[in-house]
């Protein structure tokens, strides 16, 4: 079976979209060819979000934040909006066999209590992971 391209993409394209990028070709690269992008990219990777797939023994060393832009001419099975604002910014995908929108809360907001900031990128880890998955498996996998 051909690999299917997937754009992860949200806002800034340093957290959500990139963990989302790592887990898909991490657990999925032989199904899903993965890529992420924010519509306005903040230029960096979000050092608790590189910690969380740390845990997971997923490296993401030499990532970095990427402009929807630069795909936009790109063909894509599925394009995933995994926040509100690149749902809103990127309503529609030239070329994309079909878009999902996943309305995954960033985890860089709220408290700053470094702890409960840390289990809030945990948690939207493994809630990318379980849609992953979930992803991986309509596009005829099964779930690792």
């Amino acid at each position: 079976m051909a690999k299917k391209r997937v754009l992860f993409l949200c806002t800034g394209n340093a957290a959500r979209s990139q963990m989302a990028e790592a887990i898909a070709h991490a657990f999925h690269g032989d199904v899903i060819d993965p890529v992420s992008a924010g519509s306005r990219p903040a230029g960096f990777v979000h050092p608790l979000a590189i910690r969380a797939m740390a845990e997971l023994g997923i490296s993401m060393d030499g990532a970095t934040s990427k402009g929807a832009e630069q795909f936009r001419t790109q063909p894509f099975d599925v394009v995933v909006t995994v926040c509100d604002s690149a749902a809103k910014d990127c309503p529609t995908w030239p070329g994309a066999g079909r878009i999902e929108h996943w309305p995954i809360v960033d985890p860089s907001w709220g408290p700053d209590d470094p702890a409960t900031r840390f289990d809030r990128f945990r948690e939207t880890r493994d809630e990318l992971r379980r849609r992953i998955d979930e992803l991986a498996a309509s596009l005829g996998e099964s779930p690792s």
